[in-house]
């Protein structure tokens, strides 16, 4: 047993009577833990000493969706989860929290560097601050959902292209500030996308898809549901360079 190991199980005392407690080795029990839900694990925790220590574990938290507890969940919140979770969270969705803006995240992003999929749909409050902070300290993000955040601009999708090279898989729907200067900008920088979601984003043009086709070549998805600016020369240009396109959505266009 190396040292963070002991030490995680130091609590455990010959105090702690319970059965289960004596009949089942503590990394049996962390593993167990390892199943729960968010729900779950909080009730353990409050169980005793013991079990509080291995049911808030940070390797019992790799993977949180919030979005059952979104009216509760405020700024405070991500940050204590993430201090709790540090680099073991790799999965994070905050669908719906509306409360949740640039100053938590930017703890969140201070302190969950190997975070890879972030679901941010319709919060609101987030802006372009925050992708510059996820721009800065998590360079492993591969899924990053912006739907709905109608103040990220094309300043975001510079910041990601030059931090977060990773990225397979970016949802900007609803996000009507982007322009072609944006997508270009994410084109350059993360060339190896696979799926990118674009409905409504009103002001792309033909001119995005010829950035798409000259640096995307790895891209299988496209929605651009309601870009009403697209044309055939766009759809021409884009499939000219995109020859693993998959799922093409043009509707309303």
């Amino acid at each position: 047993m190396n040292g963070i190991t002991k030490g995680r199980f130091e609590v455990f005392s010959n105090s702690d009577e319970a059965p289960i407690n004596k009949k089942l080795p503590k990394e049996l029990l962390l593993r167990i833990f390892s199943y729960l839900d968010v729900v779950t694990l909080c009730r353990c925790a409050q169980v005793s000493k013991a079990w509080n220590v291995l049911a808030l574990d940070g390797s019992n938290w790799q993977k949180i969706d919030l979005f059952n507890f979104q009216t509760d969940i405020e700024g405070r919140v991500v940050e204590n989860i993430s201090k709790r979770c540090g680099g073991f969270l790799r999965q994070l969705s905050l669908r719906g929290c509306l409360s949740v803006g640039d100053a938590s995240m930017k703890t969140f992003a201070q302190n969950c560097r190997n975070i890879e999929v972030l679901n941010l749909n319709g919060c609101t409050k987030i802006t372009d601050s925050t992708c510059l902070s996820l721009s800065k300290f998590c360079s492993k993000l591969k899924q990053l959902d912006l739907t709905s955040c109608v103040s990220v601009s094309n300043h975001s999708l510079k910041a990601l292209s030059d931090g977060c090279r990773m990225l397979e898989m970016l949802n900007l729907s609803w996000c009507d500030q982007i322009t072609r200067d944006g997508i270009e900008a994410l084109a350059r920088g993360c060339n190896g996308i696979r799926a990118l979601f674009l409905r409504g984003c009103t002001q792309l043009d033909d001119g995005a898809l010829k950035h798409l086709q000259k640096h995307c070549p790895e891209l299988t998805t496209i929605n651009m549901q309601s870009c009403t600016q697209i044309t055939d020369e766009g759809l021409v240009n884009l499939c000219r360079g995109c020859h693993k396109l998959q799922i093409l959505c043009v509707s309303g266009c």
